[in-house]
């Protein structure tokens, strides 16, 4: 079992990577009501009822919990869940903590999906088949800051509205849906705007996907790198879009973790200058 507590740096850290943990808000309801706004990724679940959410954790799975202040309402379901063998913590200082130290947030009210309702259940989203750069991205934002267990479809072009009332799905980077391109924007973009997420790496990011994605390699050095890896995954994956997006994850997985602690690294050869 790890340490009972995390703190909002650490947990930071982690956020937006296949690496972060399952965080789960479990603010009393009029708590939880009166909240504007999200830690990324965040789910509600009623504290007192963990023995029947618990099941739907993944085996192994880290668990982090947060309140308003983190005390005993997220103690006493950490407890609840270690008890029973999950590897639960704490976010020191709950919400209030996480929001003081200025680190990203998502709009709770008004937003697609369901996403931040206390009865939500998996967001579903469904878009065009053979994604490449933005039907990519796209899955990437909403799995590691809006929902962990989104669920996401790939249909024929001029079928992907229908499919989304017969699937109860979002639609998204097609023409006439709220989530696409809009001026010299996209999808991704979009989104983030939808969300009103503020992230300066996520900001990085969206650049060089729109440059990707919209031809104007002028915006970002690195959106001609994506253009060429998100190519050739595509082609690999042939006709295979859950595989392209399973591939593409790890792709955006680096990008972000570059966007936030490497881009000022450089590399160079060799590795060690010569003996004089």
């Amino acid at each position: 079992m790890g340490a009972f507590s995390i703190s909002p740096s650490e947990l930071y850290a982690r956020i937006g990577t296949a690496d972060a943990p399952l965080i789960f808000d479990v603010c009393k309801c009029e708590d939880y009501d009166e909240l504007p706004r999200l830690i990324p990724g965040a789910r509600w679940r009623d504290h007192q009822r963990t023995d029947t959410w618990m099941n739907e954790l993944p085996r192994g799975s880290q668990v982090v919990l947060c309140c308003i202040k983190g005390m005993k309402v997220s103690q006493a379901a950490a407890a609840e869940l270690r008890l029973r063998g999950v590897n639960a913590t704490i976010l020191e200082g709950g919400n209030l903590a996480w929001i003081k130290a200025g680190y990203p947030t998502i709009k709770k009210a008004g937003v697609l999906a369901g996403i931040g309702n206390r009865d939500s259940k998996a967001s579903r989203w469904v878009t065009r088949i053979q994604p490449k750069i933005d039907r990519i991205a796209c899955p990437w934002l909403i799995s590691r800051f809006l929902d962990p267990a989104a669920r996401f479809f790939y249909v024929a072009p001029d079928q992907v509205i229908n499919a989304g009332l017969e699937l109860g799905a979002v639609p998204y980077d097609v023409d006439g849906v709220e989530i696409t391109h809009r001026g010299e924007t996209c999808s991704f973009d979009t989104l983030i705007t939808h969300y009103d997420i503020h992230d300066p790496a996520l900001d990085r990011v969206a650049l060089i996907v729109r440059g990707a994605d919209t031809a104007r390699m002028d915006l970002a050095p690195e959106a001609a790198g994506l253009l060429a890896i998100s190519l050739g995954n595509s082609r690999m994956a042939g006709a295979d879009d859950h595989i392209a997006l399973e591939r593409g994850l790890a792709v955006y997985d680096a990008l972000y973790t570059w966007a936030r602690f490497a881009k000022g690294e450089t590399h160079n050869w060799p590795a060690t200058k010569p003996a004089v």
